[in-house]
């Protein structure tokens, strides 16, 4: 009989055990820090005011959401941190230069990127 009970008793401790570790808070994903510098591709000056635009990007290349915007201080650097690991699609507008656009994998605690930005083409017009 004390076989029996004892047999009784163990499966719905199993049981509870494996459904405490089902719903047991998961591990949060880890996160990282962006850096990022933006300087003028001629000289090297910062630029400051620039606005930098990242936006999480899935397996596929599309958007997940919406971005979140920095301005650069007056070294011409931004930063942020708690991004999830991943694709991130990093967006450089700044007035009187082209507009900067590339996907950058963060896959370490911390990411410095330096981004240099070009001057606008001349236009071609018939015009001229």
């Amino acid at each position: 009989m004390t076989h029996i009970l004892r047999v009784t008793l163990l499966g719905p401790i199993l049981a509870l055990t494996a459904f405490a570790q089902q719903n047991s808070p998961q591990e949060a994903p880890p996160t990282g820090k962006v850096s990022v510098t933006i300087v003028r591709e001629s000289g090297g000056k910062p630029v400051k005011n620039a606005e930098v635009v990242l936006h999480l990007v899935d397996k596929s290349g599309k958007q997940k959401e919406e971005g979140l915007e920095l301005k650069t201080h007056e070294d011409g650097k931004a930063e942020t941190s708690g991004l999830p690991y991943g694709k991130v699609r990093i967006q450089v507008i700044a007035r009187g230069f082209r507009t900067y656009g590339e996907d950058y994998e963060i896959n370490q605690p911390s990411l410095e990127i330096t981004i240099k930005l070009q001057k606008p083409k001349g236009q071609y017009s018939i015009y001229k």
